[in-house]
């Protein structure tokens, strides 16, 4: 069976109704339950990276409409005119800065290019499309969650809280013109394209929720 498209989404599919979500917080342990996984209106898990290749790969099997597939992770990169690698307009706040290229940011890389690289090679049953989320910029010394993560993801994606974060288009990712912005899995001769980026603005305090 010819595979159905595994490609960036688009600004106009952030939305609630454009298909089934999958909100992923990628971690790359190699016993503890590192990444988080929110499904739809669901409850948000703490899983491992193995179960969460695992969920998302027999998701993609599934016969039906689209998958929305939004990843914690970068999932497109920038190279300024020199050649060396730049940051993007979203991983700079101020003078603070977190680019993809450094630090955390490679391990989650590495992370979603062995998820992406499963859901390539599959022989998939409905059209996936892909989403960066980005959750950074944390007060100090705050306390890091899987499951709060990706309901923040959420609540900014299908616009449920108001002032939590904001959505960046493709185009608008540059630091500087002459920057390229392009896969982050070109390199690896997987292009899907460069997709919006949810932003969580972490400065700014979530709903309220149950310990349950």
């Amino acid at each position: 069976m010819h595979a159905l498209e595994l490609r960036a989404g688009t600004v106009g599919e952030v939305c609630e109704s454009s298909g089934e979500w999958f909100f992923v917080d990628l971690g790359f342990s190699s016993e503890r339950p590192t990444c988080g996984l929110l499904v739809g209106d669901g409850e948000p898990q703490e899983i491992t990276f193995a179960d969460m290749r695992a969920r998302v790969s027999n998701a993609c099997r599934v016969t039906g409409g689209p998958l929305n597939l939004l990843i914690e992770a970068p999932l497109s990169v920038a190279f300024g005119a020199n050649g060396n690698p730049a940051g993007r307009k979203c991983e700079r706040r101020g003078t603070d800065t977190r680019y993809w290229y450094v630090g955390l940011a490679c391990s989650v890389l590495v992370a979603a290019t062995y998820l992406l690289r499963e859901v390539h090679d599959l022989p998939r049953s409905r059209e996936i499309r892909l989403f960066e989320g980005f959750v950074s910029f944390k007060p100090t010394r705050s306390r890091s969650s899987h499951k709060d993560d990706v309901l923040a993801l959420r609540d900014v994606a299908w616009s449920r809280v108001t002032g939590r974060g904001y959505l960046v288009d493709p185009n608008d990712l540059k630091l500087n013109s002459e920057d390229e912005v392009f896969s982050a899995f070109r390199v690896a001769g997987m292009d899907f394209g460069v997709p919006p980026v949810v932003v969580v603005d972490s400065s700014q305090p979530g709903p309220a929720r149950s310990a349950a």
